[in-house]
């Protein structure tokens, strides 16, 4: 079988304005980069180490014209997940990178290691039993935005970050219950009723491993943009195949979902302002110095103006998922904390997503305000049991990035892939194929199968990734 993966580039008329400088700092902090971003040490998947040829030119589908691929493009692959199967014939391009587009993405197998630890003389971790313990595998999407430069540093980290998380672990991943104690040393000997009454599963581990990942990323990617002067931030969409399991995570408003042919099941929530209204507000209500007294954080249906003053209208706060009525105070004539609705919202005027990776550097226009306080790195993650599951050969996950979603709802989605399988069971390109084919239905055209005549004008990214495979592998342990 075969993972497919295509992406759009939405070309403006002009090049994009070049990004604001990042403030100077006084005070820098002093910064080595990590091993895995310097070069050196080997890596043990396919992901770690990926081959740089020269872009190869693809045709776009919006402007019928040929465009060269940038970075993260996986070329038809066989897959495995119920079976933990191999992945024959992987290749990952990684050519350079266009201005015009933010989106990036990487895929690959990700070989996790029994470890022991040592130091060196920089004190970094050596591992030292190099050979393969379990193996998955890895899809992830990052949108950019405010610069390339972090989805970029995103596409280029994570999957590190990752591994080295599992490796760290996957001594109790193996295990029916995951030990109190990683060494096997039993201190209590109630430890592990302890666990089970904490209901502390194995996939917990991994749902673990992929939140301490996503926040090491976030880390590494403030270091990188400040130590070379760029800024902006990404969104992050990663899927994970482990263990007869699937993990996605989450952070930002990507979107996957699983489609069968009796069933759409959401893998995923959007994190947007509107959607984090509450977690957001309160921040603000605990840290008030944060609006530095430019924002209010209440919400009111509009923004209200000098006429509302000494009416009672609706709002609400940090504590409310209903609305009650207050009487207008001049306070309340600020800009709110989050402003506009669906996908007009907007976090402090500015951001239209509350998680993502990256904008260290982020403030509001011409003040001091910074973005970051509210925006989390930690993805939230749902867990597909794929060994459950009674798979049929068209049954697949749509992992893509916001602008399919902003024309096309997941049942749409659902029948352009129900309509396209059954009839093209025996191309071999056929979720590549499925994949261009769902991204050419956001152009709008009288040929689009959905028939609504929508357009997306952003940048688009799809994986279409089989659960089912002709050919199972064998065990991965």
């Amino acid at each position: 079988m075969s993972a497919g993966w295509f992406r759009r580039r939405f070309l403006p008329g002009g090049p994009l304005p070049a990004p604001r400088p990042p403030r100077p700092r006084t005070s820098p902090v002093p910064y080595r980069r990590p091993r895995f971003l310097r070069g050196s040490g080997s890596c043990s998947s396919t992901a770690d180490s990926p081959r740089r040829p020269e872009a190869r030119p693809v045709r776009c589908p919006a402007r019928g014209r040929a465009l060269p691929w940038n970075a993260g493009y996986a070329e038809d692959m066989g897959v495995s997940l119920k079976g933990h199967g191999s992945l024959p014939g992987l290749r990952i391009i990684n050519a350079e990178k266009s201005e015009f587009n933010e989106d990036q993405a990487a895929c690959g197998k990700l070989c996790i290691r029994r470890c022991e630890f040592g130091t060196e003389e920089d004190q970094e971790w050596l591992t030292l039993c190099p050979e393969e313990f379990l193996t998955g595998h890895y899809w992830a999407l990052f949108d950019g935005h405010g610069g390339p430069a972090a989805a970029i540093l995103a596409a280029n980290t994570l999957h590190s970050c990752l591994r080295q998380q599992l490796e760290a672990i996957v001594e109790g991943m193996v295990t029916t219950q995951p030990p109190m104690h990683l060494s096997g040393r039993c201190v209590c000997p109630s430890d592990p009723q302890f666990v089970e009454e904490k209901g502390i599963r194995t996939e917990d581990l991994v749902i673990g491993a992929l939140e301490s990942a996503f926040q090491e990323c976030d880390e590494v990617i403030g270091r990188e943009l400040e130590a070379s002067g760029q800024v902006g931030g990404c969104t992050a969409l990663v899927a994970v195949s482990l263990q007869g399991k699937l993990y996605v995570a989450n952070a930002g408003d990507s979107r996957a979902i699983l489609v069968r042919r009796d069933e759409v099941r959401p893998l995923s929530s959007e994190f947007t302002p509107e959607t984090e209204r509450q977690r957001i507000q309160q921040l603000a209500f605990v840290y008030p110095e944060l609006l530095a007294g430019e924002f209010t954080r209440l919400e009111f249906p509009r923004r209200l103006k000098g006429d509302d003053l000494g009416q009672k209208v609706l709002f609400r706060d940090h504590h409310m998922s209903g609305w009650s009525y207050k009487c207008v105070e001049k306070s309340d004539l600020k800009y709110p904390l989050i402003h506009g609705q669906g996908r007009q919202a907007r976090l402090l005027g500015t951001l239209a997503v509350s998680r993502g990776l990256g904008d260290h550097q982020l403030r509001v226009l011409d003040t001091d305000i910074q973005l970051k306080p509210f925006l989390l790195s930690v993805p939230q993650v749902t867990v597909l049991d794929v060994d459950q599951l009674e798979l049929q050969e068209e049954d697949v996950v749509i992992m893509a990035t916001d602008g399919l979603w902003d024309v096309l709802s997941n049942e749409q989605v659902a029948r352009l892939v129900r309509s396209f399988l059954p009839g093209n069971r025996e191309d071999p390109h056929r979720f590549s194929e499925l994949a261009q084919m769902l991204i050419h239905s956001t152009q709008g055209k009288d040929g689009s199968l959905t028939g609504e005549g929508q357009v997306s004008y952003d940048d688009i990214s799809v994986f279409v990734i089989p659960l089912n495979s002709q050919h199972q592998g064998s065990s991965s342990h």
